[in-house]
C-alpha cells in the first residue's frame, strides 16, 4: 500500500491528491480490478463430475425432445431476454 506522510502547511486536498497519485501509479487499482471477478479454479474432481452432470443433463434432454416429452424450443426459451 502507498504511504503518504502530511508536509508541513500542507492542505487534506493536496494530501489526497499526491496519495491518489502514488497508488494510481503503483498499479494496485489495476490489479485489484484485474481479478475482481475471477473465479477461483475447483478441484479436478469437483470440474468432472460437473462436467459429466451436464452431459447427463444433456443426453436426458435430447431423449425428452425425441420422444415428444418436450418442445424442441425448450432450452432456447429459458435464455431469451425480454
Amino acid at each position: 500500500m502507498a504511504e503518504v506522510k502530511r508536509r508541513k502547511g500542507e492542505t487534506f486536498d493536496a494530501l489526497l491528491r499526491r496519495f491518489s497519485r502514488r497508488v494510481q501509479s503503483s498499479g494496485k487499482i489495476l490489479q485489484a480490478k484485474k481479478i475482481r471477478f475471477r473465479k477461483k479454479e475447483g478441484s479436478r474432481n469437483k470440474q468432472r463430475e460437473s462436467a459429466l452432470y451436464r452431459e447427463a443433463k444433456r443426453v436426458e434432454y435430447d431423449y425428452l425432445i425425441k420422444t415428444g416429452q418436450l418442445k424442441e424450443d425448450f432450452r432456447r426459451s429459458r435464455y431469451k431476454r425480454s
